[in-house]
């Protein structure tokens, strides 16, 4: 399913996307050495409520997953790189995590992933990985436009990927959104420009490009959810919802200064 918004789902697009961002500014700022992932899920889910807002994740049981997945927030944790489900797990200085939150609001659906070293310290190998998923979304929001494809963003995403060399992997990547979390069209993270759905204003989509440091294989934790690079490299992970507007592409999900909280 692909839905084309209206001007006025445009506007609550907005909400949802302002409201995921300060979700996640204000986690990022909260979390330092000695917080549980489970610390972060407690907080994500009294945010959300508190907004009248649902994640999107707590009921969340794909084809792929052990589910449902029974939390508000993916945490992901230095090899894991996707659905990190929240555990007892205790963050040290250096730890390279991944938030990754998908809320509904008002009957519309924002979703955004940010990776940052705990404690802001950690290896330039990190922050490089890091910087690379940064400027690969850049690059595929630049793309994103009335009357381009979907294979120019995933072009975009995958000339920055390949050229700071990171293998990609294409089974998961950036999709469509609207009512639901994940709709058509799928955005893999690299791809042929000219080719794929013809993008056209009222259109939702959630670019995510992740690396892995020296492999494109996954492996599943035995929660059947949590997705890890096969050699147990750093990994990293980078999102926003962007709506297709007359002008190009409007990010929905920019985030600033956190609301205390």
């Amino acid at each position: 399913m692909i839905e084309i918004l209206t001007p006025r789902e445009i506007d609550r697009a907005r909400a949802t996307g302002a409201l995921v961002a300060r979700i996640l500014e204000t986690l990022r700022r909260r979390v330092e050495p000695g917080v549980t992932l489970l610390d972060i899920d407690a907080w994500a889910k009294q945010m959300i409520e508190a907004a009248g807002a649902e994640s999107c994740y707590v009921d969340y049981a794909p084809s792929f997953g052990r589910g449902p997945f029974g939390h508000s927030i993916c945490t992901s944790v230095n090899d894991a790189v996707l659905h990190g489900r929240p555990s007892a797990v205790v963050l040290r200085g250096g730890d390279l995590l991944t938030l990754d939150l998908a809320v509904s609001l008002d009957g519309i659906v924002a979703d955004s992933a940010v990776s940052f070293l705990v404690g802001g310290r950690g290896s330039a190998e990190d922050a490089a990985l890091i910087d690379a998923t940064e400027r690969a979304l850049a690059a595929g929001i630049a793309a994103a436009r009335p009357g381009a494809r979907v294979g120019d963003i995933a072009h975009a995403i995958g000339a920055v990927l390949a050229g700071s060399g990171y293998p990609i992997n294409t089974e998961f990547g950036g999709h469509g959104l609207g009512s639901t979390m994940h709709q058509d069209p799928h955005i893999a993270n690299t791809g042929r420009p000219g080719r794929g759905y013809l993008l056209r204003p009222g259109l939702l989509l959630a670019l995510e490009p992740w690396a892995m440091l020296d492999t494109a294989m996954l492996v599943t934790d035995a929660d059947g959810w949590t997705l890890r690079s096969a050699t147990g490299c750093r990994t990293a992970h980078s999102e926003h919802t962007i709506a297709i507007t007359e002008e190009g592409a409007e990010v929905l999900t920019l985030r600033g200064p956190a609301a205390d909280g």
